[in-house]
């Protein structure tokens, strides 16, 4: 469990991964997760061709799927991120030990694990008998994201998280802070989804609505992730699916 020390990558045995998200495969978190996972096992790239995020759990049932090689064992997918594993699980990721989806430009933090592609992505893949892990970078306005302290941070807990007793039917959802330059290497809190309701305010525009929720205001209780995130600290959070 995040919070005590992790064995060495050497005690892990070798495993086998299948890389999604919903940014896109040319986003940089998918990159930063793949550094991370460097070493760890065999990497498979399975991710949509074009950023969806906020798609949820959509899947495509009535028309192809057109599927672009990008390299050995990298895929992009004219679907969404659940596609993504249902492809990748069938087609072209044969004997996958993990899903590992993001890392996602943004926080998903309590109630957003609903609305997410890159939450979804890992949830399909446990509708499957495939453990997984999600990752998302909450991000303030105006400070750039250093996605390379994001794979340093992913790093450790990819190495525990997957020595972990496993649960069925539930994944690992971590959400990293966004912190400054040259602050502290913030600690790990394992943590409950906050499920209190998103600020969803709307104004007219153009003849129609336009949302204008401002998401860094939004409610929570103490000690759950949206709490634990904002303040600072990696919050990793077990979700169930039911």
């Amino acid at each position: 469990m995040p919070g005590k020390a992790a064995d060495t990558c050497r005690d892990l045995p070798f495993m086998k991964f299948l890389l999604t998200n919903d940014d896109g495969f040319d986003a940089p978190g998918l990159q930063a997760l793949l550094k991370a996972a460097e070493g760890l096992g065999e990497c498979v790239v399975v991710a949509p061709s074009e950023p969806l995020s906020g798609c949820s759990h959509r899947v495509t049932t009535h028309e192809a799927m057109r599927v672009e090689g990008r390299g050995p064992s990298r895929y992009s997918l004219a679907g969404t991120p659940a596609d993504c594993v249902r492809i990748g699980l069938r087609q072209l990721a044969a004997d996958v030990d993990w899903v590992l989806s993001g890392i996602n430009q943004g926080g998903n933090l309590g109630a957003d694990v609903f609305y997410s592609g890159t939450v979804a992505a890992v949830r399909e893949g446990v509708l499957e008998g495939v453990p997984g892990i999600a990752v998302s970078q909450y991000s303030k306005k105006d400070l750039p994201i250093d996605w390379t302290l994001s794979t340093r941070w992913v790093r450790p807990l990819l190495e525990e998280l997957l020595q972990a007793p496993r649960s069925a039917g539930s994944f690992w959802n971590i959400n990293l802070p966004h912190l400054g330059p040259g602050s502290p290497d913030p600690p790990t809190v394992c943590c409950p989804l906050d499920l209190s309701p998103l600020p969803v305010t709307f104004r007219k525009e153009a003849g129609g609505f336009l949302y204008a929720g401002n998401y860094h205001q939004r409610r929570y209780a103490a000690g759950t992730d949206v709490d634990v995130c904002f303040r600072g600290e990696i919050a990793v959070s077990r979700v169930r699916l039911g």
